[in-house]
C-alpha cells in the first residue's frame, strides 16, 4: 500500500499538497537572527562581559549615585621619594633597588575621600609600578629569592581590604543591563599591581618552589575574598591571576577548587548574591576542559551537587553562558552523566519565567548537540513531554525557541531514530497549536516541523493524527455529558425560589465569544494564504528585542570599562592536568 497517499484530512492527495506547498514557502526554517550560541567542543570558556550597558545617546542629565569604596588602611606622615631609574642602576644594585621600589609601594594613599591629596606621592607610586611592570617583563632573572617574599607582601598590602557593601539592596537582583557597577577610586594604582603581580607569575624564571612559601592557602583565600567586587575590571584581572596560580601551584589545586564550591554553596543556600560568579565559572570551564579520565568522583559531586543548583538561583542570567559551557564540558569528558545531569535541569526547569526558560532551552540544546544516541534514548520521554508543553506556551518566545530545535540537523536525526515514541509525546501539542496559538510565526514553525514528522514516517504521523480525532472525540462525548448532567441540575435548581435571581448574574455567560476549535483540520486550501501573511507579519529587518528602560549612564564609568584592556583574551587549560 501506497502509504503516501494517507493524508491527514478526508481527500486522498492532501498530504502531498502540504509538502509541496510548504515546500514552496521559504518561511519555515528560519534560524532566530543574533541567537546566541555556546563554544562548541574543545573551545575556550565563554568571557564574562564587562558591561552590557546601553550609552544613553540623548541628552539627559547624568544622575551621580552615591558611590561607597574600598576600606584602605591608609598611610599616614608618609612621603615618598624618586628613587633612580632600575635600567641606570649598576647590575649588582638592581636587586637592592627593586626591593626599595617594592617596599615604596606598600604605602597606601586616599582616593576615596580626599582624590587630590599627596598627588606628588601618588605619581611616584605609579611611575614605580609602571617601571617596576616593564622591568619584569624585559629583563631576564629579575625575579630572585629575595624579591618573592617582599613583592607578595606588597600585592597583599595593596589588594587585600574590605570591600564596600553592596550597592543594591538586600534581595534585589545586580542588572549588569542597567546598574552601574561601583569602581574602584585607586584603581590607578591596583591595577599596575595586579599587572605586576601577573609579570612575577609569567616570568620564564618565575620558581614556584620558592614562591609557594609565601602563596599560601591563606593568600588564596583572601584572593577570593575579592571576586566579590563591583567592579568588574577588577574581577577580570583577579580571574587571569587565580588561574594562574592554578597552573603554577600544583599543590594548591585541590585546595582552589574546593573553596571555590564554598563560594558557591555560600550564594546558592545562604546568600544568592555575589558580583564574581561569573568569572569563577570561567576558570572552572578552563579547568573541567583538563580533568584527567575517568573523571574523579569528587568532580562529578561537583557538577551534580554545586553546578546544577546553580540554575534555580534568580540571577542565572548574569553567568549562565560560563555555566552552561562548564555542564556540556562534563557531558563531553563522560557522556553517562548525561541522564542525572538532565534530570536536575528538568527538576530546576522555571514555571513562571519565561526569559529564564529561553536561557534553558539554549543550553539544552547545546547539550543534545554533543549528546551520545544511547544515552538520548534514556532521556528522550521526559524531554520531549517538556518540549510539548514549551511548544504550548503562551509567550511566543519560548514556544518560538523550542521550534527551532527541529532547524538542527543532529536533533532532528535523534528524532528520527526514536519517531515511534516521540511522535506521539509531540503531536497533540503541534496539531492543537497549528491554529490555536495567537502568534503567526509560531503557526508557520508548527507546518515546519509537522512537515518533518510526516516526512520522517507518514503512516505513524496518519495514525497519531486518527489517534488525536479519537482521544478529542471522546473529550467531546464526556463535555457533552457534562452539559446534560448540568442541565439535569439547572431543571432541579429552577423549581427553587432563589433561580431567577441567580440565574440573572450569570447570564452573560452564554454571550461570551467562543474560540476557533482546535480540532479544526489544518486548510490545505488556505496554505498559501497563511505563508502570505506570515511573510508580510515577519519584519526581518527589525526583529523583536527587549526594550528595557533607558536610565541615565556615568560617562566616567562607561569610559573606564571601555578602556580597560584584559590580560587575557581567554583562559588556557592549565598545564600538567593529569595531576588535578
Amino acid at each position: 500500500m501506497d502509504t503516501k497517499n494517507k493524508s491527514i484530512g478526508n481527500g486522498g492527495s492532501d498530504a502531498e499538497k502540504i509538502k509541496i506547498k510548504m515546500a514552496l514557502s521559504g518561511i519555515f526554517r528560519r534560524r532566530k537572527k543574533g541567537d546566541e550560541e555556546l563554544p562548541k567542543t574543545n573551545s575556550v570558556p565563554p568571557q564574562s562581559p564587562l558591561n552590557k550597558a546601553k550609552v544613553n545617546s540623548g541628552g539627559a542629565t547624568i544622575m551621580k549615585k552615591e558611590k561607597r569604596q574600598s576600606r584602605f588602611n591608609v598611610t599616614e606622615n608618609q612621603e615618598l621619594e624618586m628613587l633612580p631609574v632600575l635600567r641606570d642602576a649598576a647590575p649588582d644594585d638592581r636587586e637592592e633597588l627593586f626591593v626599595q621600589k617594592i617596599r615604596q609601594c606598600c604605602v597606601l594613599f586616599d582616593f576615596a575621600t580626599d582624590p587630590l591629596s599627596d598627588l606628588k606621592g601618588k605619581e611616584i607610586k605609579r611611575a614605580a609600578l609602571q617601571e617596576m611592570v616593564e622591568y619584569v617583563t624585559q629583563q631576564k632573572g629579575a625575579i630572585t629569592e629575595t624579591i618573592y617574599c617582599e613583592a607578595v607582601n606588597m600585592f597583599a598590602v595593596n589588594l587585600f581590604r574590605t570591600l564596600p557593601p553592596s550597592s543594591n539592596p538586600n534581595g534585589a537582583e545586580f542588572d549588569p543591563e542597567e546598574d552601574e557597577p561601583t569602581l574602584e577610586a585607586a584603581w590607578s594604582h591596583l591595577q599596575l599591581v595586579y599587572e605586576l603581580f601577573l609579570r612575577v607569575l609569567e616570568a620564564p624564571d618565575f620558581q614556584p618552589n620558592v614562591a609557594k612559601r609565601y602563596i599560601d592557602q591563606k593568600f588564596v583565600l583572601q584572593l577570593l575574598d575579592l571576586f566579590d567586587s563591583e567592579d568588574p575590571r577588577e574581577r577580570d584581572l583577579l580571574k587571569t591571576t587565580l588561574h594562574r596560580i592554578y597552573g603554577k601551584f600544583l599543590g594548591l589545586r585541590a585546595f582552589i577548587r574546593k573553596q571555590i564550591n564554598n563560594v558557591f554553596y555560600r550564594f546558592i543556600y545562604e546568600t544568592e548574591h555575589h558580583n564574581g560568579i561569573a568569572e569563577l565559572l570561567e576558570i572552572l570551564g578552563s579547568i573541567i576542559n583538563g580533568f584527567a579520565l575517568p573523571l574523579k568522583e569528587e568532580h562529578k559531586v561537583f557538577l551534580l551537587r554545586v553546578l546544577m543548583p546553580l540554575h534555580k538561583v534568580k540571577s542565572l542570567s548574569v553567568y549562565h553562558p560560563q555555566l552552561a559551557y562548564c555542564v556540556v564540558q562534563f557531558l563531553e569528558k563522560d557522556p553517562s552523566l548525561t541522564q542525572p545531569v538532565m534530570r536536575s535541569l528538568l527538576k530546576y526547569w522555571p514555571k513562571t519565567h519565561s526569559p529564564k526558560e529561553v536561557m534553558f532551552l539554549n543550553e539544552l540544546e547545546e547539550i543534545l548537540d554533543v549528546i551520545e544516541p544511547a544515552e538520548f534514548q534514556k532521556v528522550m520521554l521526559p524531554l520531549f513531554r517538556q518540549l510539548a508543553k514549551c511548544v504550548s506556551s503562551p509567550h511566543f518566545q519560548v514556544a518560538e525557541r523550542a521550534l527551532y530545535y527541529w532547524n538542527n540537523e543532529y536533533v532532528m536525526s535523534l528524532v528520527s531514530e526514536n519517531a515511534a515514541e516521540i511522535l506521539p509525546i509531540m503531536f497533540p501539542s503541534l496539531y492543537r497549536n497549528s491554529k490555536s496559538h495567537w502568534n503567526k510565526t509560531i503557526h508557520g514553525l508548527i507546518y515546519n516541523a509537522l512537515k518533518l514528522f510526516m516526512e520522517m514516517n507518514q503512516k505513524l504521523f496518519d495514525e497519531c493524527t486518527q489517534q488525536y480525532r479519537q482521544e478529542r472525540q471522546k473529550e467531546r462525548e464526556r463535555e457533552h455529558l457534562r452539559q446534560e448532567l448540568w442541565s439535569k441540575v439547572e431543571i432541579l435548581a429552577s423549581r427553587k425560589p432563589e433561580y431567577e435571581i441567580v440565574h440573572s448574574r450569570n447570564c452573560n455567560i452564554n454571550d461570551m465569544i467562543t474560540s476557533p476549535d482546535p480540532d479544526d483540520e489544518i486548510s490545505l486550501d488556505n496554505l498559501d494564504k497563511e505563508a502570505l501573511e506570515i511573510k508580510k507579519a515577519r519584519n526581518s529587518t527589525k526583529p523583536l528585542i527587549r526594550r528595557k528602560s533607558e536610565l541615565p549612564q556615568d560617562q566616567y564609568t562607561m569610559r573606564a570599562l571601555s578602556d580597560h584592556k584584559r590580560a587575557d583574551e581567554f583562559l588556557v587549560t592549565p598545564p600538567d592536568v593529569n595531576k588535578c
